[in-house]
């Protein structure tokens, strides 16, 4: 679901590089620490200055961030934030890891789970589970399913920053014409598919993805095994691809292309779809909003919907996007300082400007009984159930064998709709592959 290109995790030769580099502490400082915690306090008249690494490079993020940025350090003028922004993930993860190999990382950097798993297992990381202890109003005020992607086996590593789910897309007057209704279930998303998929329209154009990489079609794939009773991953980050929940969600949409209401494609095929009017739904995160409105172009009024629900009507939903890592080079007085930038990016008020500017969703619940960000929703309504799901929501387990693992699930998936092998079979492949990578890793 990325719109930008990441890279895969470390190889072992670089695993062994960090470390040997980031096994030790931070440097000594004269900031003050709580005794009981060893949670490192900044002075306020004292000045330091903290790195972060990120990727948020153009358009209204490049410029929201560097908004609230100098928004904090107006709040803290003790503080100074150097934004390093990198124009895309890849890169991000290549100078992120050349300086940590190097012994001189940044202070904190914006990581997926996978990353900061590799990060974590090399030693280079600052875990923050003493640091939210000693302020629990910190963690407490996050949505459940955000506070619970920050872990690695149990141990508080990363703080959220950008923040997304999926939702439904769709073009109301097709289905209006059709006689069918928005679909609640992924069982009655199937049956609308079909009824919805003549005349040169086909429901739901998906990008598989491949062998390098999961995409949206991934994703989509993801929830309906979720939805049927299994992830396809365990929190332990365990892959679960030939179980037969996942294997049933596989052959839906393979009868689902059979019965011409799927069709496979590349970059965002289901935005394009939607937009000439060739495609009736795009299942895509909610920051696809912005994507999706450029795309119909006002050719029709584009709706939106939550992701349909398991059969009992439970909410099963994946959240995507990045967290914050706290780099443990970093002297005390920096990390101090970076706890304290990193909490300022997640209190209601900050969130509020940060959704309204950028469309991602607001991980503080708190954020939505603002109101300016009730006047957002007013015309964004999607923003309601969408954050809410994030409460019971999960992002894929940040274990470092899982992007490959991922990757070959997309190919599974990909092989399946093409027809070159069947469900379980493409899947029981794509399970030992996953188990190899996994035993590689640990």
């Amino acid at each position: 679901m990325k719109r930008t290109t990441i890279t895969a995790v470390l190889a072992g030769a670089a695993i062994a590089a960090l470390a040997l580099t980031g096994c030790s502490s931070g440097s000594s400082s004269t900031s003050k620490a709580d005794a009981s915690k060893g949670v490192p306090t900044l002075d306020p008249s004292k000045k330091v200055t903290i790195t972060f690494a990120e990727a948020m490079a153009s358009g209204a993020l490049k410029t929201e961030l560097a908004k609230v940025t100098q928004e904090f350090e107006t709040k803290n003028p003790n503080i100074t934030v150097e934004l390093q922004a990198q124009p895309d993930y890849g890169t991000l993860k290549t100078k992120v890891d050349a300086a940590v190999t190097a012994g001189a990382p940044p202070t904190i950097a914006q990581v997926y789970g996978d990353w900061a798993a590799a990060y974590a297992q090399s030693q280079v990381l600052e875990p923050l589970t003493d640091y939210a202890a000693a302020d629990p109003s910190a963690t407490d005020g996050l949505y459940k399913g955000i506070k619970d992607s920050l872990y690695i086996d149990k141990t508080l590593y990363m703080w959220p920053f950008n923040a997304s789910a999926l939702v439904t897309f769709y073009n109301p007057d097709i289905l209006k014409a059709a006689g069918q209704d928005v679909p609640k279930t992924w069982d009655d998303f199937a049956t609308v598919a079909k009824a919805v998929s003549k005349d040169g329209v086909v429901a739901l154009p998906i990008d598989p993805g491949s062998s390098s990489g999961p995409a949206g079609g991934t994703t989509i794939f993801e929830l309906m095994a979720q939805a049927n009773g299994t992830p396809v991953f365990k929190d332990d980050g365990t892959p679960q691809f030939d179980s037969p929940d996942v294997v049933k969600a596989l052959q839906t949409l393979v009868d689902l292309k059979k019965a011409g209401a799927v069709q496979t494609g590349t970059n965002y095929p289901g935005e394009t779809a939607l937009g000439a009017q060739k495609g009736v739904f795009d299942i895509s995160t909610s920051t696809s909003f912005y994507y999706d409105q450029q795309a119909v172009g006002g050719k029709f009024q584009l709706a939106v919907a939550p992701v349909p629900s398991a059969a009992d009507g439970t909410r099963v939903n994946q959240i995507n996007g990045t967290n914050i890592a706290l780099l443990n080079k970093a002297s005390d007085d920096q990390k101090a300082a970076a706890w304290k930038y990193m909490q300022f990016l997640t209190e209601a008020e900050t969130q509020s400007e940060w959704a309204q500017a950028t469309g991602y969703l607001p991980v503080n619940p708190k954020t939505l009984e603002l109101a300016d960000m009730k006047d957002y929703i007013a015309k964004n309504p999607y923003v309601t159930f969408a954050s809410k799901d994030l409460a019971s929501s999960s992002a894929t387990p940040p274990y470092a064998w899982v992007e490959e693992a991922s990757g070959d699930l997309a190919a599974a998936l990909q092989s399946a709709l093409a027809g070159n092998a069947a469900p379980e079979a493409a899947l029981k492949d794509a399970q030992d592959k996953a188990e190899k990578a996994m035993a590689a890793d640990k």
